[in-house]
């Protein structure tokens, strides 16, 4: 765990380039003239999914002009294995080219790809960040568990509430779930006060219990296996905080909490526009949750905004954030379909004179 404030780099001496993922400072009267019409991205290769935002900076924000995301899971078995499979490295390597074949098409010509929990973890994850350059030339910059919370507080910080609660943004990924404990204030900055990266995320988790049981009962049983695998390190995390959150914010940032924002809104497929900032009711969650941990992963799968690529997973999300919800009570949370992709390209655009 860790105390830091959250700080966006200060504009920087002429910005950053990028040339298929390789950062090169650029300087003088021709950066200059290049930033207002600069396209920006960012690729977030994560343990389950790959993501690609381009964008290019608006008045109050920026205006995305392309987007990617694809279901890779780099890191399937390598709990046991300690490897990232060939099969789950060609997987990536398909997704990464077509990001690289994103980036020439928009012109992008200023960008950050970063991996995250899979490639640290991974014994071959230097190797494969390796292959990764030669074969797409995006240079994947594997980054630390403070820095994935760090970008995923700049990508979503925006949807919290300007009062001075106390507000817990979570991030359940593949790998990984990161908790990050934030101080708000009327008028300043949103400092980070506390945060953890817990070794545990939907693939990792949902891989402990590898077979599917045929009854219910089973299945709920594997259920609250999994929640006891995570509960302690997040119960630890929030008595170690010393903090009231009697009446604080949840923000949750993750394919998890999407999807049971989608199943409560009850929407017939998947619309960002209605989700990201949705505020659902805590109990609602915990509805939602429980009923899908007794279905098999066909009646998960049969759900449009699940479907087959994320029913096997999205059992192990919830169990993580019923953790979350027993050790940082609140009566709802605010959903977040923005992240650490969000964060890049922010600290990027601030980085290069844009004001938010």
């Amino acid at each position: 765990m860790s105390t830091s404030a959250v700080n966006i780099p200060a504009p920087a001496q002429g910005g950053l380039v990028i040339d298929h993922g390789a950062l090169v400072p650029e300087r003088g009267a021709e950066a200059d003239r290049g930033r207002a019409r600069r396209t920006y991205a960012a690729i977030d290769l994560g343990t389950n999914n790959c993501r690609l935002l381009v964008a290019r900076p608006a008045r109050d924000g920026f205006v995305i002009v392309d987007a990617f995301s694809r279901i890779v899971r780099l890191g399937e078995g390598m709990g046991a294995t300690g490897i990232i499979s060939p099969d789950a490295q060609n997987r990536a390597m398909d997704a990464l080219a077509q990001c690289a074949e994103k980036l020439n098409r928009r012109n992008v010509s200023v960008a950050r790809s970063v991996a995250t929990e899979a490639c640290r973890r991974a014994t071959n994850g230097p190797d494969f960040v390796a292959r990764v350059f030669e074969e797409t030339g995006i240079a994947l910059d594997v980054i630390s568990p403070a820095e994935e919370a760090r970008l995923a507080v700049l990508g979503c910080q925006s949807l919290l509430d300007d009062d001075d609660r106390p507000a817990l943004i979570f991030d359940i990924g593949g790998g990984s779930t990161e908790l990050v404990l934030l101080n708000r204030r009327i008028g300043r900055k949103v400092e980070i006060i506390n945060w953890v990266s817990v070794p545990w995320g939907v693939v990792s988790l949902a891989e402990t219990e590898p077979r599917e049981h045929a009854r219910a009962d089973g299945r709920r049983a594997a259920y609250l296996r999994m929640q006891e695998r995570i509960r302690d390190v997040v119960a630890d995390f929030a008595a170690s905080a010393k903090v009231d959150f009697s009446g604080g914010q949840l923000l949750g940032t993750s394919g998890t909490v999407t999807t049971l924002a989608s199943l409560h809104l009850d929407l017939p497929a998947y619309d960002r526009r209605k989700v990201d900032g949705c505020i659902v009711p805590a109990t609602a969650m915990r509805d939602i949750s429980e009923r899908l941990s007794s279905q098999s992963v066909s009646e998960r799968a049969a759900r449009a905004c699940i479907g087959l690529e994320r029913a096997d997973l999205v059992v192990a999300g919830c169990a993580i954030l019923e953790a979350i919800l027993d050790a940082w009570p609140a009566n709802e949370l605010k959903v977040a379909d923005r992240g650490i992709r969000e964060g890049i390209l922010r600290a990027m655009m601030v980085r290069d004179g844009h004001i938010f």
